[in-house]
C-alpha cells in the first residue's frame, strides 16, 4: 500500500497527527507536515517556534515573524507550532537553536536525514515509544 496524505505516517510509526491548522502549515497547507513531489525544501518536522529559531531563520533569509496578506500569512511568534525544512531544523540544530519538535506530527522521511533518538532529545511529545 503506498502512503497518501491520510495515510502518512509519523516518525514514531503511528499516524501523521496535525502540526498547526491556523494559519494551515505544511507543503500542501493543511496542517500537516506531509512532503511529496515537489518538496524541494522537505517540510516534514512540526516544530514549536522560539525566538531564538525565528531570529536564527530571519537571519538566514526565511522570515517567517513578518505577516504577508499577500499569502494570508499572519507571521509566527514563539509558541507556535509550524511544519519546517528539514535542513533549517539540522542548521539550526548545529548552531544551537533547534526548535522543540513534535514527534507525532513529524513525517518519517525526516528520518532518513536525522536520527530519531537526535530528533527525541528536543521532543516536546512522544518521548517514550508509542507512537
Amino acid at each position: 500500500m503506498s502512503e497518501t496524505k491520510e495515510t502518512a505516517s509519523n516518525v514514531l510509526g503511528g499516524v501523521l497527527l496535525h502540526c498547526c491548522s491556523d494559519p494551515a502549515t505544511g507543503y500542501y497547507r493543511n496542517g500537516k507536515c506531509h512532503t511529496g513531489p515537489g518538496d524541494y525544501g522537505l517540510h516534514v518536522v512540526c516544530v514549536e517556534m522560539t525566538d531564538a529559531f525565528l531570529a536564527f531563520g530571519k537571519a538566514r533569509g526565511n522570515d517567517l515573524i513578518t505577516p504577508n496578506p499577500r499569502f494570508q500569512f499572519p507571521g509566527l511568534k514563539a509558541g507556535d507550532h509550524w511544519c519546517v525544512c528539514l535542513n533549517r531544523w539540522l542548521e539550526a540544530l548545529q548552531a544551537g537553536c533547534p526548535p522543540p519538535v513534535l514527534l507525532k506530527a513529524t513525517h518519517i522521511s525526516a528520518l532518513e536525514f536525522v536520527d530519531l533518538e537526535q530528533l527525541r532529545k528536543y521532543a516536546i511529545d512522544g518521548k517514550d515509544t508509542s507512537a
